[in-house]
């Protein structure tokens, strides 16, 4: 049976990526749209005829609530701004619809675990799941990254360097509570979370990190509160690596290192490269666009068969929002360690 599936949220990604993914899955029928405005609605469906379209301006019957009533939708993806998701969470999950929310899980680790601890104090997730979506781990390349770490031993260290230079003016810029953040962190939260998650993906769970200290900084003015941190990390087992992130430099650069007692591994794009005994080998591993259609597609194939994938479970989220919290904890204070309560 195809699951009925509500995608609430008219913004971009939703559009380009969410949309495109459901009509792939074969375990998912779109059935509704909603946003706040039927403007925004109907940029998602341009056959309106076969999927029906709420807001908060089409009048009575057609909000949020009412396509929430409605029995032939199952499950719902929610993709809004960061500060308005947990309430729409919230609704979804009490009307019995299966739930797949964008990260981050919440906007800060307190309203995260909060939100969490409701999930499993007042719904049977038995029958009701909740899934945070995370598309870093459904990346083909990360996870043959992840593979060849595993071979090497120990890990010896680590380092992630990503630089970007986000212009005023660019698509995601210019929606607006990107462009006038009022969650933490401004687009290190929003895009940083992915790469906590992939380095998480890359180190596993022996590796967690344990402690951190960051220092943080503005670089360009139209990018507050702040777009660039570069930050220590210790893991479990005593080794530590560093982690460097802007979204507002002219530096260039796309990295992802672990070095093991055998050997390392790189991740660079879809290139992996391995250097054991100083043989460097380079392997292609092209990703399914940007892990959004695997990690909707095992989103639906999970629901159908009664079950929930691990790997979208919301305490994962949690620990990659952690991270970046604690960076920016850490920056506030002038690089002062902290440690480390949620890793997984």
């Amino acid at each position: 049976m195809s699951i009925g599936v509500g995608i609430i949220g008219g913004g971009i990604f939703a559009r380009e990526e969410h949309l495109p993914a459901v009509e792939a899955s074969k375990d998912l029928t779109l059935k509704a749209v909603y946003s706040r405005s039927l403007k925004s609605a109907k940029t998602l469906s341009s056959d309106t005829s076969n999927v029906d379209l709420y807001s908060d301006d089409s009048g009575s019957g057609k909000g949020y609530k009412d396509l929430l009533e409605r029995p032939d939708i199952h499950a719902v993806i929610i993709a809004l701004p960061i500060l308005n998701q947990p309430e729409y969470i919230r609704a979804a999950l009490s009307a019995g619809k299966h739930v797949l929310s964008e990260k981050p899980v919440a906007e800060n680790v307190k309203d995260a675990a909060d939100l969490i601890k409701w999930y499993h104090s007042n719904i049977d997730t038995k029958k009701v799941t909740w899934a945070v979506a995370e598309n870093f781990r459904y990346l083909n390349s990360f996870d043959h990254a992840q593979q060849e770490v595993q071979k090497l031993g120990r890990v010896l260290g680590f380092r992630v360097r990503l630089y970007g230079n986000v212009q005023a003016g660019s698509k995601y810029y210019e929606t607006e509570w990107r462009k006038t953040p009022t969650h933490q962190g401004g687009f290190l939260l929003d895009g940083g979370v992915h790469f906590t998650a992939g380095i998480r993906l890359l180190l596993g769970p022996k590796d967690k990190i344990t402690r951190l200290s960051a220092f943080t900084n503005q670089l360009q003015k139209h990018l507050p509160p702040v777009d660039s941190v570069d930050a220590t990390m210790k893991t479990a087992t005593g080794s530590t690596g560093t982690f460097q992130v802007s979204f507002g430099t002219t530096l260039t650069g796309s990295e992802w290192t672990v070095g093991c007692e055998g050997g390392s591994v790189s991740v660079s794009g879809s290139t992996i490269t391995t250097n054991i005994d100083g043989k460097e080998e380079k392997t292609e591993v092209q990703d399914e666009r940007s892990g959004v259609p695997p990690e909707v597609r095992k989103w639906g194939e999970a629901l159908a068969a009664g079950k929930t994938n691990e790997r979208q479970n919301p305490e994962e989220a949690l620990a990659d929002l952690e991270l970046l919290e604690l960076m920016l904890r850490s920056g506030k204070n002038n690089g002062a360690p902290i440690d480390t309560k949620y890793q997984l």
